[in-house]
């Protein structure tokens, strides 16, 4: 691409991919920025989910697209630093052929049960999981998947024998969790808000945050930590990039449109409102936080025996 051209960025509509099936915190995040693109520089954002092998198949799709500013990611904590570990063969590696853009939030999870489960807080949920092992089960939005992974965490620090069931997505789970077809689950907050907020008729029971820190928007509701399992700390997180190679007049000019949006009084408040906290990294800062990030999950995957599903 000449500089002419990159100057001129962007004078066509934007591919976005999300890489995970509508109605999770994922897709949420993704059109809230895309729509922020979209105003910014008055080209469409198109929105494209690609679900599969716990978001690896949307990313994959991405890095080997042309690297012009005109594809672009959402990435996560799944595909960008669990599945290096979690997959054998892997189609892409998240450090050298994506070029990071942001950090664009961080969303710690809620550890919800179905109503019908005894358990009022996180040590008489324990207590009943120890009294029945292999019992309970716990719904994730697929194997390696952010949520996955924060129940692995927990059953690692409380050595408890529970039941994973895979879905497509932590939308299909969220919907069998207020069936009461499973027990449980850690659902982004976004997510998992609409159905613990109505005091005695909630249709779901939250135990715990996953996050260092209670949130503004259930203020007493615990931590995990505080709630029983002391250390305990999983979260959510996502990110934007581009195919590797994208010329970095185009990154600078994306960058800064999406951290002058994270920034805008209206999305602080409107992450606020769900529980998440807006980020807005450099590109650099984001490289170093994925590496990081590959090396702390890896001990988690390995020691937990995680399978792909």
């Amino acid at each position: 691409m000449d500089a002419h051209a990159q100057q001129d960025y962007p004078v066509k509509p934007i591919r976005m991919i999300i890489p995970f099936v509508p109605g999770g915190a994922n897709d949420m995040i993704g059109r809230i920025v895309g729509m922020k693109i979209t105003e910014a520089h008055g080209q469409q954002v198109v929105i494209e989910n690609r679900g599969g092998a716990g978001g690896s198949l949307g990313v994959e799709v991405a890095a080997k697209s042309p690297p012009d500013g005109y594809t672009l990611v959402l990435g996560n904590i799944a595909n960008l630093s669990v599945n290096p570990t979690l997959y054998r063969k892997l189609a892409y590696n998240p450090v050298t052929d994506l070029q990071p853009i942001t950090l664009i939030a961080k969303v710690p999870t809620i550890l919800a049960v179905h109503p019908s489960l005894p358990a009022k807080n996180v040590i008489e949920l324990i207590a009943l999981a120890r009294a029945q092992p292999g019992k309970l089960t716990f719904g994730t939005g697929g194997g390696g998947s952010g949520s996955h992974l924060t129940m692995e965490l927990f059953k690692l620090q409380t050595k408890l024998d529970m039941v994973h069931i895979p879905y497509k997505g932590v939308g299909p789970a969220m919907i069998d969790l207020l069936a009461g077809q499973i027990t449980m689950s850690f659902g982004a907050v976004p997510g998992v808000l609409p159905y613990v907020r109505s005091g005695a008729s909630s249709r779901l029971r939250a135990l715990g945050v996953s996050g260092p820190k209670r949130i503004a928007a259930l203020p007493e509701l615990p931590t995990v930590a505080q709630a029983g399992v002391p250390g305990f700390e999983s979260t959510l997180w996502y990110g934007m990039l581009a195919p590797a190679g994208t010329p970095m007049p185009i990154i600078t000019r994306l960058h800064a449109t999406l951290t002058r949006a994270l920034q805008s009084a209206d999305m602080k408040e409107r992450f606020a409102a769900e529980g998440s906290e807006p980020i807005g990294s450099t590109p650099q800062e984001f490289h170093a936080f994925i590496k990081s990030e590959i090396e702390r999950w890896a001990v988690v995957v390995k020691a937990s025996g995680m399978k792909a599903e």
